[in-house]
């Protein structure tokens, strides 16, 4: 079967999906993002793509600082609505999803509270790649919850595998 070159992105799906966050100033801005990398151990860089006019990448380039969050499934809905919100629109779009934040240890940028896992980066460098800009982002600090050691053990975290949008977040489960 040939796949439309502007569907091409979803023969990467199923992705879990990291929620990047930045704040300046009085705003708080969240997305979930799925095209993602980690492109450096030394220095620890990554890289996230991101439309430029999504509010949340205003914030990070202003910020010059971002940080990206790991949810467990039990946190789908939360989620979906952070796909659905504007953060153009809301002070702080996070709490205006239910979810808690705090700054983040190492950069200015709020940490998603009750995340299994959290990257906080300073924005290294950003560059346009066609509709998209790649922000890379130095590393400062990881964390992660105890079921991560080495590798995920998956006794407790249970991923979001994002398969794409159909009439709102579809996932998948398993058989």
């Amino acid at each position: 079967m040939k796949v439309e070159l502007s569907k091409l992105h979803r023969l990467f799906y199923p992705q879990v999906p990291l929620l990047l966050s930045a704040s300046h100033g009085e705003r708080v801005s969240c997305m979930p993002v799925v095209a993602y990398a980690s492109i450096s151990d030394t220095p620890p860089l990554v890289g996230v793509a991101c439309n430029p006019h999504a509010f949340t990448y205003r914030l990070c380039v202003k910020a010059r600082a971002f940080s990206l969050s790991l949810l467990d499934a039990d946190r789908l809905g939360a989620m979906e609505k952070l796909a659905t919100v504007s953060g153009a629109r809301v002070k702080d779009k996070l709490s205006e999803v239910g979810l808690g934040h705090t700054a983040g240890t190492k950069v200015d940028a709020p940490v998603v509270s009750g995340s299994v896992a959290t990257i906080e980066c300073s924005l290294q460098s950003r560059r346009r790649y066609g509709d998209h800009f790649l922000l890379v982002g130095r590393v400062e600090a990881c964390y992660a919850s105890d079921d991560f050691s080495d590798f995920w053990a998956y006794k407790r975290y249970r991923p979001i595998l994002y398969t794409g949008w159909r009439d709102g977040m579809s996932t998948y489960a398993g058989p």
